[in-house]
């Protein structure tokens, strides 16, 4: 089923990880992202429908019926970023096991570098129509 948006999985409970999507929704003029918690039904549906290396547990990108994850994840967003921040696609050319090793890095980290939250991230209210939930008909 093709997907009508780009859609950023992430860890819902991580504080980088709420600061990044806020960063993206700042960034993303094109509305071309749509969010969802991995922790949610819906980010466990769409994790059902690809082949998702199991442990990965921080940013997954669905885009054009592709699966992306770690670094090439974060470096596929980047590339439609408003600013400077698109520049950072260039690091795709960093041999993926050198970007992933740096990016497994930090993701394990993350927790202890920024702190969990015990719930879920809610959006503010003009961001809403950004996040997929569980009786979207978007999916």
């Amino acid at each position: 089923m093709e997907e009508k948006y780009t859609i950023i999985l992430f860890d819902g409970v991580c504080n980088f990880c709420h600061s990044s999507v806020n960063f993206i929704i700042r960034r993303d003029s094109m509305r071309r992202f749509k969010f969802a918690s991995l922790q949610s039904s819906v980010g466990q549906d769409y994790l059902s429908r690809f082949p998702v290396p199991v442990g990965i547990d921080s940013v997954i990108l669905i885009e054009e019926g592709k699966c992306y994850t770690e670094s090439t994840a974060a470096l596929k967003i980047s590339k439609h970023l408003d600013g400077v921040y698109s520049l950072l696609y260039i690091l795709i050319l960093i041999p993926k096991p050198i970007r992933d090793f740096c990016y497994r890095w930090f993701a394990k980290r993350r927790y202890k570098y920024f702190g969990v939250q015990n719930t879920c991230m809610i959006p503010k209210k003009e961001d809403r129509e950004r996040f997929i939930l569980d009786n979207d008909e978007t999916r």
